[in-house]
Parts: structure tokens; sequence; C-alpha cells
């Protein structure tokens, strides 16, 4: 079947987008792949050192926050790198960034100097992206929102700054596994949040401003899990489609093979709704660990107290944590530490993260070329 092809910064990509998932879910090899079969590939760019041995031997111990960070620019330059030789000029990497960590500055501005093709930011309002990316202006710019609402917001800002974005990440609470733009548990099935109420609007909203060719892309994300889904939405007002958790099980994925069946092996009954550190509701796998942390949850936000040493990683990763800053109602334990732990493997400490859709392949590890061949034209490779 063929679809409309996303035009993206003077660029021409299938309309399959991999979504950015940290702690090094998404790193280098699966960005890469995607973006050589021409699609976009998406680096997450928090504590990548995870990735390389000699950046976590030199801050072993380490009580330096400015230092960690300093070695985690480094980390993603040779990850954005080595995932644009993998590219080979196909496709585009894009790095995502969390409004919600305390250095993304920093972080955005190392992608553009090392070569990112589009910053990628949620967790939070970019009002000032233009700003961060001014001296690098052919950097797509794609803001990550869930509501009409936000759309409006930041079109609006960003416009007055003579700035637009190129795309906007369109992102189900009720679908997704990260951190979600819903404030509350209770709000994530809004039908605020329903895509065609959201394309719907969006599209209103463009003729409103009157941008034209130049309105932005539109990437729907969350529950996108089959051919049929890519199809609907394709032919139904989104210029393309976002998945995470289907990328991330792929052969290339960048993440641990405990890490790949961990996911495949969560059941619907398996996952838990719960407030995550960065004070957004989150989706994971209920692990051992996740269950002993959810029974002792209302008991650890009682005894909650701001304390500079409950910061475990010594990396002050997030700007509000309610481990370090004694935030009752948000998660008490340290965010970056636990999705680290996912990454390598560590079952019984790590937190895993899930999307609640379906996994296309079911139980089997697959390449991301057979995933893009089976979104986009519905064909399943015999195993």
């Amino acid at each position: 079947m063929s679809f409309k092809p996303l035009q993206i910064a003077g660029r021409s990509l299938l309309p399959i987008v991999q979504g950015g998932m940290g702690v090094g879910i998404s790193a280098h090899k699966l960005a890469g792949a995607v973006a050589k079969e021409n699609a976009l590939g998406t680096i997450a760019s928090v504590d990548l050192r995870q990735h390389h041995p000699d950046l976590l031997a030199a801050t072993h111990r380490c009580l330096d926050a400015d230092l960690i960070d300093k070695t985690n620019l480094t980390a993603l330059d040779r990850e954005i790198r080595a995932a644009k030789e993998i590219a080979n000029g196909c496709g585009m990497i894009a790095v995502n960034v969390m409004k919600a960590v305390r250095d993304h500055v920093a972080l955005v501005k190392q992608a553009c100097e090392s070569g990112a093709d589009a910053i990628v930011m949620g967790a939070g309002l970019p009002i000032d992206l233009p700003e961060m990316t001014s001296d690098h202006p052919k950097v797509a710019l794609i803001p990550i929102l869930s509501d009409a609402r936000g759309v409006a917001i930041i079109l609006k800002k960003w416009l007055k700054k003579g700035r637009r974005a190129d795309a906007i990440v369109i992102e189900h609470p009720g679908h997704a596994g990260g951190h979600l733009g819903a404030a509350r548990l209770s709000d994530i099935h809004d039908p605020r949040f329903d895509f065609a109420k959201v394309l719907a609007d969006c599209h209103a909203l463009f003729a409103e401003l009157g941008l034209g060719r130049d309105a932005p892309k539109l990437i729907v994300a969350g529950g996108i899990d089959s051919h049929e889904k890519v199809s609907h939405w394709l032919n139904n007002g989104a210029d393309a489609v976002q998945l995470g958790t289907p990328f991330a099980v792929c052969e290339e994925g960048d993440a641990h093979i405990n890490f790949k069946q961990t996911l495949i092996n969560a059941k619907a009954s398996d996952l838990a709704e719960f407030v995550s550190v960065a004070g957004l509701p989150a989706r994971a796998v209920a692990t051992p660990w996740l269950k002993q942390y959810l029974r002792r949850e209302s008991h650890l936000q009682a005894i909650a107290k701001a304390d500079p040493r409950r910061c475990t990683q010594r990396m002050d990763c997030l700007s509000h944590c309610g481990l370090r800053d004694g935030l009752n109602k948000v998660g008490q334990f340290c965010i970056d530490l636990k999705l680290a732990s996912a990454m390598h493997g560590e079952v019984d400490k790590g937190l895993f993260f899930r999307g609640n859709g379906a996994l296309p392949f079911g139980d089997a590890i697959r390449p991301v070329r057979e995933l893009i061949d089976y979104l986009m034209n519905g064909r399943m490779a015999a195993v």
C-alpha cells in the first residue's frame, strides 16, 4: 500500500517515526536502523553514558553533577554520529530532549552541534525551544503535545518569535508508555485527547492561523500497533505515526535482551499506572520491584522530605524530583537509576515503561526493516 510521504525539513520520508525512549532504550543502533529505512529515528538524550563503559568508569561514584552532565554530552555526541553513520544519508536522526530535565538546554545545543536533524521535546511545554536552536535554523523542531490547547499555545508563542514547528507529535496519554501529557491518572482517557478530535481541532487551528502549506505535520503516537491502525490514521488527518514499544523490542533495539523479553512477556494485567518522578503519569510493567514499591508508596510519600543527599546518583537530573525535593505526590525513587537498571536488563531492580498496545510480532524479536515493512504494507515476514 502506498501512503503519502512525510515531508519535513525539505526531506521526503516514510510516514513512520520511532519514539524516543530513555534511559538508553533508543540510542544509535535503533535510531540509525530506522533512519536507514528512510524513516525518522530518535535518540533519547538522557544519561547516554550508560552505553559507554569508559564514560561510566570516569563518573563512577562521582559526586560532581557538572562532570556527569559534561560526560553525557560527550555520550550524546558519540551516539548521534554513530547513528548517522548507520543511516548513511537516509532518513532523519532526531534527538528527544525532555523539558523536565535540568540540563535540557545544554542537551539541545549539543544535539544541534553534533548534527541532529531534528529536536523533539516533551515532558513540559517547550516554549523556549526556538531560542535554544537559534544558531541552527535548519534543525527541525518537533514538540510533543497531547491536546489542541497545548498545540495552540506553542504555535502562537513560536510564531511571535518568527519560528514555526516543523511537526507536532500528538501523544495520547491513554495509550503511550512514558511521561504522559495528563496531570492526573483520572484524565488519561479524557475525550479531549482522542486523535480524531485533536487532529480536527489542529487542522482548524492551522486554517485560523493561515499557515497553509507551512502548517506543521501531525504525528499521532500511542496505541499504534498494526498496519490497519497506520492506514486508518494516515487516511484520516495524520501525516505520520509514531511507535515506541514495537521498536524497543526489535533486534536493533539498544537495550539488553532481558529488557526486550520483559516487555514482550508483559500482559495487560501486568501493566500498572502510577505517578512518575517527573510528576506525570506513566505506564510500566508490574515487575517485582514495582509491585513492592507501590505497596510502600503511600508510606514513602508521607515521610518525604527535601534533602539533596537523597539524590542517589548525585545527578540532579530533573528540575523537580520527588525524592530529592520531598514532593510527596510523586515518585519516591531515583528515576535515572531505575531506568538505567531496566536498560541493562536488571528485571529485579529496573522500571520498565511500555505502551499498552499489542506487539505486532507477538513474542518474536524481529529486525526494524521487517517492522516498518509490516506497518507500511501489512506484510508479515515468516520467522
